[in-house]
């Protein structure tokens, strides 16, 4: 019997199935985990034009991946984890014979290029690369000096300074790397969505002596005892005084001694934040893409 591949729109359900195969290795299941957990809490996802979560399992019936698609922008690229190459195609070949369109395909290598090369070759179309992470998890944490000033919990009051350093935090992150940029990511997210992650406790702010917030460090809630942290965002005209630094360093410190495993992503294009995690205990575990799926360069175009 060959891969057989599961689609439900519910997240608990997708959990009670596949929660075992992502707590097997939870670093690297983070997005996956996450998301379909504070969706199942009834947090964010409503209204979305694809809402789903995928179960590959083997001739035995064993969970052998899982992937989603939920993103809340366009072109809401599904995110896929490590799976079989046979799983990876059957996957690429039911949302095609579903109808979806896939311009946009995330996840880790090598299953996330196996799903967006297949799909460009059904589509008649050419797979390219457009962003390519590294996933790090924390080992020992290593405490830097601290700079002047303080780390403590956003407030309700601040969601909006928070909302617009989320957006920033995209937009730095592609200037940074000389591209272009893609639409959605922070912008998707709600005021609301962001003011319960406020609420939850997770959004971070560094302020200085006189009290004025200048960096944020976010964090996801944990999921299988694993904990997210990003977006790491300092202004322009704050940076260089070692804030970033010094707040990840804090918050994965304060994780870690409630017995969290902390990770991360960085961007393979920006050498800061590679060079800055490891020199705080981070070390690589996997590499995420997020591929373009797109026409073949000077084909003609419908009309």
């Amino acid at each position: 019997m060959p891969t057989t591949l599961e689609l439900t729109e519910d997240p608990a359900a997708f959990l009670a199935a596949a929660g075992p195969h992502l707590a097997a290795d939870p670093v690297v299941s983070t997005v996956v985990a996450t998301v379909a957990e504070r969706m199942a809490r009834g947090i964010g996802g409503r209204d979305l034009p694809f809402r789903w979560w995928a179960v590959a399992r083997d001739a035995e019936g064993v969970v052998v991946g899982a992937a989603m698609r939920t993103a809340p922008f366009a072109p809401y690229p599904p995110f896929v984890l490590a799976m079989p190459e046979e799983a990876a195609l059957a996957l690429a070949r039911t949302l095609h014979a579903r109808g979806e369109v896939v311009e946009q395909v995330n996840g880790t290598l090598p299953a996330a290029r196996v799903v967006a090369e297949e799909t460009a070759r059904l589509a008649g179309g050419v797979a390219r690369v457009h962003e390519h992470q590294r996933l790090f998890e924390l080992g020992e944490v290593v405490l830097p000096p601290a700079p002047p000033g303080r780390l403590r919990r956003a407030e309700a009051g601040e969601t909006d300074l928070v909302r617009a350093w989320f957006v920033a935090f995209d937009s730095d992150a592609d200037e940074q790397a000389g591209r272009a940029p893609v639409p959605g990511g922070a912008a998707a997210l709600t005021r609301e969505e962001l003011r319960a992650r406020i609420e939850d406790g997770v959004v971070w702010l560094w302020e200085d002596e006189d009290g004025v917030p200048v960096h944020l460090t976010a964090t996801t809630l944990p999921a299988h005892g694993v904990t997210r942290i990003g977006p790491v965002y300092t202004p322009k005209e704050h940076r260089g005084h070692g804030y970033a630094r010094r707040a990840v360093a804090e918050v994965s410190a304060d994780l870690q001694g409630r017995g969290e495993r902390c990770c991360l992503f960085t961007d393979r294009a920006n050498p800061v934040a590679n060079a800055l995690y490891p020199a705080i205990g981070y070390r690589q575990v996997a590499e995420v893409v997020e591929l373009v799926v797109g026409p073949v360069a000077g084909a003609a175009q419908p009309r």
